[in-house]
């Protein structure tokens, strides 16, 4: 059987973006995360998260301070009745050009290999251009833009829909339930 699947960026989407969070407890999901994870996974969608960790290849923080936050909020979620099929993570830094790191697809590939997910019918949603050009890379045309964090880094809507050529632009994770009905 061929499944869907909601994939997510972490910081800024799942999290507030705090710059190179790290640490339980600088970590805060943005409001309405569990609303709409528990959403998704109604609709029957798996849920999958694929970040950019850049701040391990810059040495700010190791693969063991990641694991440990990332089993910490995956217990988190999963306390609220979500599960987090899995966390596909790049730890390079921009200057090793790898094809994990977003906007390259390398991630996204990954786990349509390893959950048999069909593409076609899944969701990206990001708070950054290379987001939203990795799904398009991955074959993903159901794009969302989460926009708020992103007016204080000039990659507003109107930025987005001219150069990432996002489907859909929302305001929060939450806002986005409006826009994925099935």
């Amino acid at each position: 059987m061929v499944n869907r699947a909601i994939f997510l960026d972490r910081d800024g989407v799942i999290n507030v973006d705090k710059g190179y969070v790290h640490k339980i407890e600088d970590f805060e999901f943005t409001t309405g995360t569990i609303k709409a994870l528990k959403y998704f996974q109604s609709l029957g969608y798996l849920l999958i998260i694929v970040t950019n960790q850049s701040g391990i290849g810059r040495g700010y923080y190791t693969k063991k301070d990641f694991y440990k936050l990332t089993s910490w909020m995956k217990n988190r979620l999963k306390a609220d009745g979500i599960e987090i099929k899995e966390v596909y993570f790049c730890p390079h830094s921009p200057e090793e050009n790898c094809k994990c790191r977003k906007p390259e697809p390398g991630m996204i590939l990954k786990a349509a290999k390893d959950f048999d997910i069909d593409l076609k019918k899944s969701w990206m949603i990001g708070d950054k251009i290379s987001d939203i050009k990795a799904a398009k890379r991955a074959g993903i045309e159901n794009t969302i833009f989460i926009e708020e964090e992103n007016k204080k880094r000039g990659e507003g809507g109107k930025v987005v829909r001219k150069e990432g050529k996002a489907k859909y632009i929302a305001k929060s994770l939450f806002d986005t339930i409006s826009i994925i009905k099935e």
